[in-house]
């Protein structure tokens, strides 16, 4: 019999009682709406128009300068033809975003997926998909399935080249950064040194002007060239896709951009609904076919 210390540790009980439920009514409470939402990025960022772009209401693309065909059309990114710029002005209609709030800034092809903060909100110019470029910044998903070709003259010994033992022998070259230049190194291995060139133009007059035997450059951009620029050219082939998976162009974002889920979206939706594959037989429909090289 010791009702002194129940009645004690009964004060205590209702004392404890009493503190605790005033600490929980002044802490912050979960909100159930707050406990339902996305844990990614995504959710309430993607409403459309809304987005937390780099100018409030307006949607900065970038790509490189001179645009080249068949990508964009006359070297008007903002003219709305051409693949990438269809491209872009669909992307921007999925995010909520119409032709007048595009904002378009030129940007050179490597400084695009080089580390460090963008200007820009995303940057379409054919930057292909990698684990290596992912280190630096962010892609969307996959806009386009896209191949490397060869081109050379047409009465030169390259444009007889069947396979890639062809051409190892050759002096080839490409644009400085990208996977045309890879896969001079990485799948031709050629024993001589390929040369790099800042633009795609480069390349071109180094091969009129005879100081490579061959340029590397992606599939649709080999029927442009050939069939409008360089015209005594031809496609000796095209490489098969490396690992099992195809080469694909991406839209470039910062790295850990709250912009990536709702870019990604915007081009599954694009692809779910037809309007990627309507766009590339528009604009790219000539680039369906180039003997492959193995």
């Amino acid at each position: 019999m010791h009702p002194a210390p129940r009645a004690l540790r009964r004060a205590v009980a209702v004392a404890t009682t009493a503190l605790l439920a005033t600490a929980l009514g002044c802490a912050p409470q979960p909100d159930e709406k707050a406990a339902d939402a996305p844990s990614g990025a995504a959710g309430n960022t993607c409403a459309k128009g809304k987005l937390a772009t780099k100018t409030s209401g307006k949607l900065t693309v970038a790509t490189d300068e001179p645009a080249y065909e068949p990508w964009f059309k006359d070297d008007k990114p903002a003219g709305g033809e051409g693949f990438e710029s269809a491209v872009a002005y669909a992307v921007a209609k999925q995010l909520g975003y119409d032709k007048s709030a595009v904002v378009w800034q030129s940007i050179p092809f490597n400084k695009a997926f080089a580390p460090g903060e963008k200007t820009f909100d995303f940057d379409i110019n054919q930057v292909s998909i990698s684990d290596e470029r992912k280190k630096a910044v962010d892609f969307s998903s996959g806009y386009y399935d896209v191949r490397q070709a060869v081109i050379a003259l047409k009465d030169s010994k390259a444009a007889k080249a069947k396979s890639v033992a062809d051409l190892k022998g050759l002096k080839l070259g490409a644009q400085v950064g990208t996977t045309s230049l890879d896969y001079i190194d990485d799948v031709v291995k050629p024993t001589q040194d390929a040369a790099a060139y800042a633009k795609n133009d480069q390349a071109k007059s180094a091969l009129k002007n005879g100081q490579v035997d061959a340029i590397v450059v992606d599939l649709p951009t080999a029927f442009y060239i050939t069939a409008a620029e360089v015209t005594d050219a031809t496609i000796v082939g095209q490489f098969e896709n490396q690992g099992g998976t195809p080469e694909q162009f991406g839209l470039v974002l910062d790295k850990g951009s709250a912009l990536t889920p709702c870019v990604t979206d915007a081009v599954d939706a694009l692809r779910e609904d037809g309007t990627l594959d309507r766009l590339e037989q528009q604009w790219l429909s000539d680039a369906v076919d180039a003997p492959v090289l193995k």
